[in-house]
Parts: structure tokens; C-alpha cells; sequence
């Protein structure tokens, strides 16, 4: 347990949980996020409930009763079942409800489609700089308070925005890159991982690439375009070198175009989807 003087722990600077504001949340997050992965897991999550069980006046606590205490916790709020607790799972315990709206706002309208999810980077990134200011985010917090139909103060979304920040803006520079802001929308798994496994049979593969395809021709036109044609650029990039900035996604992009886009068209057809996952149709 990280103790300070006298006994102390981490999270005995926060006297009650639930009347924290948004920015205490991310001073805990950072806290107990100590790789700054995004999940708290491994040795970070039994530290977290080792400190929980000594603000609730635990005393000698045994690693049984964390593990128990781990688990108990999971089964209720780990959403994504994937043994971790990501920043919105920890909202959902440890800050009260006016302050969590953002979190809850999230988990009722979950982004599951790196199409959508371009679709958005491409409305927000207004200048085409390569990464979402921080006005740039003020204006996206501003439109989901909107959708939530929850009406805020210019003073709260200043300090809305500087949170997220706090949480997302891994490298401190004020802005977003692509893959903070995936984060902050808990963009889910790469798609593309099931093309992975190098021992299914060629018509299984034939079946996965169909399923790929249908996946980002979300337009339902028989071609990729436009965010489509972003989206699966980002997520086969993402499985060779991941964290990739939207300045190398472009270059990228241009390079797989010059090389299977037969007809200069800025699309893919089915056959030069396939030509990029080496897939024979």
C-alpha cells in the first residue's frame, strides 16, 4: 500500500467520494493509472482496492480481502468483462451522478465503429490539423451536453474540457492526437483482429473478409469511402504499429491507395480490400 505520513493513503485526501469534483477524479485516475495504459489492472488494481478497504477503516488487510474485494467490485462495474477498469467504470463508483453525466452519457450511446468514430475526428478536427484542439474539444463537450439535453455553464464546460484533458492528453500538450481521442471515446477492439489467426483455412478467411467488409462499407455502396476508407486504414496500421498520429495515418492511406486503388476513384472495391488483407476472393 503507498502510505504518506502517519498511515495515510493516496485517497485519504478525499474525504467523501461522492462530492469530488471532475478534476479530484482525475487527480485519482492519474494516480492509480501509474503506466498510463488507459486500465487500471495488474498490481494497480490491488493497490486501488488495498487503499478503498483502508478509507472504509480496513486495518491489517490480508491479500484475500483484496482479491475478494477486486472481484466484487468487477462483477458490478467492470462493463467490458475484461478483468480491468477503465476510466469511465471508475466514474461510474467513485463520482456522483451530476458530475458523472459525461460517463453516463457514454455508456448509454457506447462508439463500437472506428467508421464512427472517424466520422467524428473528421467534424471536430475543423482545421485539419492532425489532432483536436482543446477548442476544438470544448465544441465536441459542448454538443454531447446538447444531445444529453443537460444545460451547463460556460465556467463548467471550461472545467469539463480541462478534465478530459487531464484524463486524455497523455503527452500534455493541450490537444488530442488520434489515439487520446480514442481513448476518450473507449473506442472498442480493432475490428481487424480477426483476420489475425495465420491457421484458419482459406475459406475461413473468405468468410472474416466479408465480415470486414460489411463491417466499414457502412454506406452499404459495395465500395470504402471517405471516413470508411480512414477507419480501416487506422485500424490495419493499428495492428502493425500502433499509436499512430493522423498525420502518419494519411501518409499511409495515400501509400495503400497508390498501390491497389486501380481506378483512382480515392475508394476501395471489394477486390483491392481484399488485395490489401491478402485475401483471394
Amino acid at each position: 500500500m503507498a502510505e504518506g505520513q502517519k498511515g495515510k493513503t493516496f485517497l485519504d485526501k478525499y474525504p467523501v467520494f461522492f462530492s469530488m469534483s471532475s478534476h479530484q477524479f482525475a487527480e485519482i485516475w492519474q494516480h492509480f493509472d501509474a503506466d498510463g495504459s488507459g486500465h487500471i489492472e495488474g498490481n494497480e488494481l490491488d493497490n486501488l482496492f488495498r487503499e478503498l478497504l483502508h478509507k472504509l477503516g480496513s486495518t491489517d488487510i490480508s491479500q484475500e480481502e483484496v482479491n475478494f474485494t477486486r472481484e466484487a467490485f468487477l462483477s458490478t462495474y467492470d462493463f467490458t468483462g475484461d478483468g480491468k477498469i477503465d476510466v469511465y467504470e471508475l466514474a461510474t463508483i467513485i463520482m456522483p451522478p451530476d458530475e458523472n453525466f459525461l460517463f453516463a452519457f457514454h455508456r448509454r450511446h457506447p462508439l463500437d465503429s472506428s467508421v464512427e468514430f472517424m466520422r467524428l475526428w473528421r467534424k471536430y478536427d475543423v482545421d485539419c490539423s492532425g489532432y483536436i484542439s482543446t477548442e476544438e474539444l470544448k465544441n465536441f463537450l459542448k454538443d454531447l451536453m446538447e444531445q444529453a439535453q443537460k444545460q451547463v455553464t460556460a465556467e463548467e464546460l471550461e472545467g469539463y474540457t480541462t478534465t478530459m484533458l487531464e484524463l486524455f492528453d497523455k503527452n500534455k500538450d493541450g490537444n488530442l492526437e488520434l489515439q487520446e481521442m480514442a481513448r476518450l471515446l473507449a473506442l472498442r477492439e480493432n475490428f481487424l483482429l480477426q483476420l489475425k489467426d495465420s491457421a484458419k483455412s482459406p475459406e475461413e478467411r473468405k468468410s472474416d473478409f466479408e465480415k470486414v467488409f460489411a463491417y466499414y462499407d457502412e454506406s452499404k455502396t459495395g465500395s470504402l469511402e471517405g471516413v470508411e476508407v480512414d477507419a480501416f486504414v487506422k485500424d490495419l496500421m493499428d495492428l502493425i504499429k500502433p499509436n499512430l498520429t493522423m498525420q502518419q495515418i494519411e501518409d499511409y492511406k495515400e501509400a495503400i491507395l497508390k498501390h491497389v486503388d486501380k481506378n483512382k476513384d480515392n475508394k476501395l472495391q471489394k477486390k483491392e480490400l481484399a488485395m490489401c488483407l491478402g485475401v483471394r476472393l
